[in-house]
Order: C-alpha cells, then structure tokens, then sequence
C-alpha cells in the first residue's frame, strides 16, 4: 500500500469515527459533554493532517512532519478522552455539577478559560450513557486514538515503496 493510500485511508477512518459520533448524538439521543466535543476536535484535526499527506503525498523529511502532527493530534485527544474515563471513575456525588454549555462560555469567556473550564469537567462528563463490549465511548476514542498514531507511522515512516517488474 502506497504512503498515500495508507493515509487516505487514516482519513477515512477518522471520517467514520466522526460519522459514529454524529450517529449516536441525533440518531440515538447521546448529547455529548464540552469533553466529548474536544475528541471530536481531535480526531477532525487528525483526519486533516491525514488528508493533508494524502493529497501532497510526502517522502522523507515531509512523511516525518506529518506523523509529528499525527501524533501530536491524536496524543491530545488520547489525553482527553483519558481525562474524561479518569472522571467517569471518580464516586458519584465528588464531580461538579453540570455547568453552562460549551457554546454559551465561548461566548462570553476567553478561550484558555473555557478550555480549563471543559477540561476539569463537570456532572455532564461523568455520566456514561452508552458502552460497547463493557468500554464506555472516551475509552474507545483513546483507542482509536492510539491506533491512528501508529497508522501514521506506518503511512508515513516507511519507505518508498519500490515498483516490482
């Protein structure tokens, strides 16, 4: 499979995972938390830069660039989702209550408070609607966060593919 190709299909995935999301907030009914937003945001930001190396296509030092950004992407959203399993574990009653919504404070706050706000999460965090094999939906999203780090390395650290004859 061609560098291109492997990371086209990095995009695809990323697209599907966000497919998922919108599926389960308007089909099933699972409105998701200011946390669950920021994974989204994560994954968007991986599948662009997996989208990017697809279209541009890089060898060497341009292949590196876009695993760096990959990574670095998909290690953000790992560290969210992580935040919001470590929440969801906390005793119920010791997480803050729901607080504004996520809209609403970026209307009238600076965005590194509302980042700090969202990341100390609230009572709508804590709560698991939907789990699939026992995995509540962050733990998955850490998942696949992990695994699209590592399809970026092999999208974009290997070499050239060489044409048989």
């Amino acid at each position: 499979m061609s560098a291109r190709a492997a990371n086209f299909l990095g995009f695809l995935v990323c697209a599907g995972l966000l497919g998922f999301a919108y599926y389960a907030q308007f089909s099933l009914h699972l409105e998701p938390c200011p946390l669950c937003i920021l994974q989204r945001a994560g994954i968007f930001a991986v599948g662009v830069v997996f989208l990017a190396a697809a279209l541009h296509g890089p060898g060497g030092a341009g292949g590196r660039v876009y695993f760096a950004l990959a990574v670095f992407a998909a290690a953000a959203t790992a560290a969210v989702s992580a935040r919001q399993l470590w929440i969801q574990s906390q005793p119920p009653g010791t997480v803050a209550a729901c607080g504004a919504s996520l809209e609403f404070m970026m209307k009238i706050l600076p965005w590194k408070e509302v980042l700090m706000k969202v990341l100390n999460g609230s009572g709508e965090c804590a709560k698991v609607d939907w789990r699939l094999l026992g995995l509540a939906m962050p733990a998955w999203v850490l998942i696949a966060a992990a695994g699209l780090a590592a399809w970026a390395g092999f999208a974009n650290l290997r070499p050239p593919l060489r044409p048989r004859y």
